[in-house]
């Protein structure tokens, strides 16, 4: 039986250094050899087309995971596809590349090097198992699906970000949580294939419900297992794992949309448990149950194989031990286990947080949930030489970038109330108020999710160190610009910097007691020179309760910040090292930030999903330029 193609393709990384090189995740339904064959280089903004037969896994919809036939382009005999768009063909040559597929728990997979692309071109692709035209589908509706590469040097990059995205139920069910902005992003640039889109999209966590599963994957669970048993209606292993990106990516629009804009990912607590890694307790809970085990590692490998994979370059693939490892024998499973577990037992074996360059804007993707240190007296959201590494990409070439991009899933600067009361917590937690107070704290924490950087306070005032010092001198970016999204509502926020000395010889030194010699610096005083801003947004698609409204809004009141100073008076937790205050938002929805980076400007879009009786759209409701004065 042919190979078919059972999720994908995504296009996941595309070379801002020579415009030269891509590549493309697909998972297929045994083992294969999966190519990807593209358009004459040459041939600029071309189109693509051809298909599949349309009866394998390769056509289920995001109605039923396993059954029915999602529809992509047709090519007629001629080569030209219904878009006249013309199609590479086996007897013309053309860029791309070829992998062979590698195994994890009885699943195949591969992440295809494209090599040959001309930089300032749209080049479309097809996919082929074993020879054969998997994608695109038949009778698609969609566009075809292109590589974009940028022009060398690049001057300009759109990145389109956010976070917490629970699977859209089909088209044609009620969505009790309105529209999804993704979906309706693809929708809008399927309908409109020359629109401006995203150069990259940047997605900051929660890609997947572990914790919070669909009652139609409730069902399918059900018919495997006991849901009496723990974890109940939460998955157990590596393939309920797989329905989730299933249900996730199948959705037609959004995959279609994957495979023609290039994704940055990075998990949060949701792709594997609500409140992950909260504190030392809390994971000694988790480890002395009999179903954690399976469900740690199953995160983990998943998260590899569908997420982190697709975020390295050629170059970091072509030296990575694990990838080695896992495509060397014919069932990595055993390999990518080994390095789960090694992973779970010591984070600081493993780095999940990676960078990429997009021109003159660089991004630095951090883990803020596997490379926590859980002591109460000495936590951080980075171990040292997590922290150590973002130091060091952050202060590697100065002057070489215009526009400093730190995407955290967790916001650093938060409501200032919510800072305040996280930072409280962290007092009676490590024992500021004694025993009785600390176990208060603890149960405080889970129930309240008290776990962003304001919970490290130490981590904290480490970053706003390193924001100043990346941000001073003559060297510095026009823009520091933190990414996150997790709070379920969108703000614009932006530090106010105290004319006394941040002392950045501490900057992102997590060694007890934080000695300043530890790690070289200087010290600046003052505003930096760069505009600093946190930008987040969230969610894509998710509820909004409206207890989440009320709260984030007093938060960010005169009452609330009354509120928090007098909490952090009384956990003796002391004050932030900056003050800071809101300008933009609260906005409330499913949403999608954009920022736009051209030479030393930055520009900011919010757009967000909304349902009338003509449908779905994007609906812009707040622009602004980063870069003109406060």
């Amino acid at each position: 039986m042919a190979a078919g193609l059972r999720l994908g393709p995504l296009l996941r990384y595309v070379d801002w250094d020579t415009g030269e090189h891509a590549t493309i995740w697909i998972e297929a339904d045994r083992p294969c050899t999966a190519e990807v064959r593209c358009a004459d280089a040459g041939a600029g903004r071309t189109g693509t087309a051809g298909g599949a037969d349309g009866t394998g896994p390769e056509a289920r919809t995001r109605a039923d995971a396993t059954t029915g036939a999602d529809a992509v382009t047709r090519a007629d005999e001629s080569g030209a596809d219904r878009h006249g768009a013309d199609r590479p063909r086996p007897d013309r040559p053309g860029v791309g590349g070829s992998a062979r597929t590698f195994q994890v728990e009885g699943h195949h997979y591969a992440l295809i090097p494209v090599s040959g692309l001309t930089p300032a071109s749209s080049t479309a692709y097809e996919v082929l198992l074993d020879g054969r035209r998997v994608w695109p589908l038949d009778d698609s509706p969609f566009p075809p699906s292109t590589i974009r590469t940028p022009a060398i040097p690049a001057q300009d990059v759109r990145v389109a970000f956010g976070s917490c995205r629970w699977a859209a139920p089909p088209a044609d069910e009620h969505d009790p949580i309105g529209p999804d902005a993704l979906d309706t992003l693809a929708a809008r640039l399927a309908d409109d294939p020359d629109a401006s889109r995203p150069d990259v999209l940047v997605l900051l966590g929660d890609q997947v419900y572990a914790d919070a599963t669909s009652q139609a994957t409730q069902r399918w669970l059900a018919a495997r297992r006991d849901l009496n048993e723990p974890p109940g209606v939460e998955v157990a292993n590596y393939e309920e794992y797989t329905r989730l990106y299933d249900e996730s990516w199948l959705d037609p629009v959004v995959r279609w949309l994957l495979s023609t804009v290039p994704s940055c990912m990075i998990f949060d607590d949701h792709d594997l448990i609500d409140d992950w890694n909260t504190s030392a307790s809390w994971l000694a809970e988790k480890r002395a149950t009999a179903w954690w085990q399976e469900r740690i590692l199953s995160g983990l490998m998943s998260y590899w194989v569908y997420q982190h994979l697709g975020n390295l370059s050629p170059a970091e693939l072509a030296t990575d031990p694990v990838y080695a490892a896992v495509r060397d024998t014919p069932d990595g499973t055993d390999a990518l286990r080994r390095f789960a577990a090694t992973a779970d037992a010591d984070p600081a074996a493993v780095r999940w947080s990676y960078r990429r360059d997009f021109g003159r804007s660089r991004l630095l993707m951090i883990d803020t949930r596997a490379a926590r240190v859980l002591d109460e007296r000495h936590r951080a959201m980075l171990d040292q030489d997590e922290a150590h590494w973002l130091r060091d990409q952050a202060l590697e070439a100065p002057g070489s970038y215009d526009h400093l991009l730190i995407g955290t899933s967790l916001p650093w600067l938060l409501p200032p109330l919510i800072h305040d009361a996280e930072s409280w917590n962290a007092a009676l937690c490590r024992g500021e108020r004694g025993e009785r107070w600390a176990r208060f704290g603890e149960d405080l924490r889970r129930r309240a999710d008290l776990e962003h950087w304001a919970a490290f306070p130490s981590s904290f005032e480490k970053l706003t160190a390193l924001i100043a010092e990346v941000g001073s001198g003559p060297l510095a970016p026009a823009t520091i610009c933190v990414l996150s999204g997790d709070v379920h509502h969108a703000y614009v926020a932006e530090p106010e910097w105290p004319d006394r000395t941040v002392d950045t010889t501490r900057a992102m030194d997590t060694t007890p007691g934080g000695a300043a010699a530890a790690v070289p610096g200087g010290a600046t005083g003052g505003a930096p020179d760069a505009r600093v801003f946190q930008l987040t947004c969230s969610p894509v698609h998710n509820a909004i309760h409206s207890w989440v409204r009320l709260g984030f809004r007093f938060g960010w009141s005169r009452a609330g910040r009354r509120l928090g100073h007098a909490l952090a008076r009384h956990g003796r937790a002391g004050r932030p090292v900056i003050d800071w205050s809101r300008s933009g938002g609260p906005w409330f929805g499913n949403q999608l930030m954009t920022l736009t980076l051209n030479g030393r400007s930055a520009e900011l879009q919010l757009d967000q999903a909304r349902a009338d009786r003509t449908g779905t759209r994007l609906l812009t409701v707040e622009t602004r330029n980063l870069t003109n004065g406060p």
